[in-house]
């Protein structure tokens, strides 16, 4: 028995200053947010906030180092509610500071200090990938460990969701296109799930065909093209991320977290180099199954024979981030066990949202044409 839950409230604005007519901020509030952002739209605008700016607490993807350095920083704050205004990591990374107890935090995701929620939590993303701003799910790179983890509990849920595209307007063309990749692979990931609904799939559906029309019209027209299109991309990120946050992701995102951590790969890259050889590795073992059926929607979207789906969107993604061997990102042949170790050992999560059982073998093997075949090729 699977089940469909939305928690969060979920309210749009076109604009900054529509969401400013009908937002309040407060002494009360613990506002997360990038310099930039901060800057370009919000300053003047904020009252009273405490304003933690992410570029003071390093670069880069969320990590359980700087999760440790903010909370010396708030820990004898008495804010009430958290206002996480970003990306990934700054959505991942804010969910936290919404709980009783957080540190230390490799406690918290080994699940040794129960995850306790005392304060009000918004979240209003500046990116199409992540879906974090409707997820019950943080990610952190456990930077000792050499690998990301997911912590997954309903005490992570925002309590609003606010969509602003035109926070979405100064993205450079790189963050959107590994973050929308991001969006795609999680909104075909769930559809594949063994936890996957009929409900789960409307949002999943729903998110492939917006991404991948926006992109046919990018590869008709140019990069410039999405700037109209940002809203669709926003709306199709956050039903991805509906639809992942009920049946989960599975191996493409298992396979890409020790790569990712390991080589500071882009968390939408890592992905994108992972997808289509797992996708052929489903394919091979249950042909007939759901994945046929998403084949065919696919299919239908990028106008193409169901055959031919997965080396079609490899020439589509092509355009958007060029698909590198792993060997160009410094990875070695010793890496690809302890990458299958990681897989096998530390993301069971994930792995149990495969949509056949994969062996260990079977991911060394993905691992491994990844590395000599494309290096190959090249």
């Amino acid at each position: 028995m699977n089940t469909f839950k939305l928690t969060p409230t979920i309210t749009e604005y076109p604009t900054c200053s529509s969401f400013f007519q009908n937002f309040d901020f407060d002494k009360d509030d613990l506002l997360f947010i990038s310099n930039t952002i901060y800057s370009k739209y919000f300053k003047g605008h904020t009252r009273d906030a405490t304003i933690l700016f992410r570029g003071d607490y390093g670069s880069g993807e969320p990590t359980d180092e700087m999760v440790e350095q903010i909370y010396q920083e708030i820990k004898d704050l008495p804010y009430k509610r958290v206002i996480a205004i970003g990306g990934g990591t700054i959505l991942d990374t804010a969910k936290l500071f919404c709980l009783k107890t957080f540190s230390p935090v490799l406690d918290l995701f080994d699940h040794k200090i129960q995850p306790i929620k005392d304060k009000e939590f918004i979240a209003i993303p500046t990116t199409c990938g992540t879906g974090s701003e409707v997820t019950n799910i943080s990610i952190l790179e456990l930077i000792s460990r050499q690998t990301k983890l997911g912590l997954a509990h309903d005490a992570l849920y925002p309590d609003a969701t606010i969509l602003i595209p035109e926070l979405l307007e100064e993205l450079p063309f790189s963050v959107f296109a590994t973050s929308s990749i991001d969006a795609l692979i999680h909104a075909l990931e769930s559809y594949l799930s063994p936890k996957a609904t009929d409900f789960s799939r409307l949002y999943s559906v729903e998110a492939t065909k917006l991404i991948l029309s926006g992109y046919m019209q990018i590869k008709k027209v140019g990069p410039g093209t999405r700037i109209p299109l940002l809203h669709s991309f926003l709306i199709a990120s956050t039903y991805a991320g509906i639809a992942f946050g009920n049946a989960g992701t599975g191996a493409v995102h298992a396979m890409s977290y020790p790569f990712g951590a390991n080589y500071h790969v882009p968390h939408g890259e890592a992905n994108y180099i992972m997808f289509s050889e797992v996708f052929k590795k489903y394919q091979e073992l249950s042909p007939d199954g759901d994945i046929a059926k998403l084949n065919e929607i696919i299919a239908d979207t990028i106008d193409c024979s169901p055959s031919e789906v997965y080396s079609e969107l490899d020439d589509l993604l092509s355009l958007l981030i060029e698909k590198k061997p792993l060997c160009e990102y410094g990875v070695s042949q010793s890496d690809l066990l302890s990458f299958t170790e990681n897989v096998m050992t530390k993301q069971n999560r994930l792995m149990a949202n495969c949509y056949v059982p994969l062996r260990d073998d079977m991911i060394y093997s993905i691992y491994d044409n990844l590395f000599n075949t494309l290096y190959r090729n090249h």
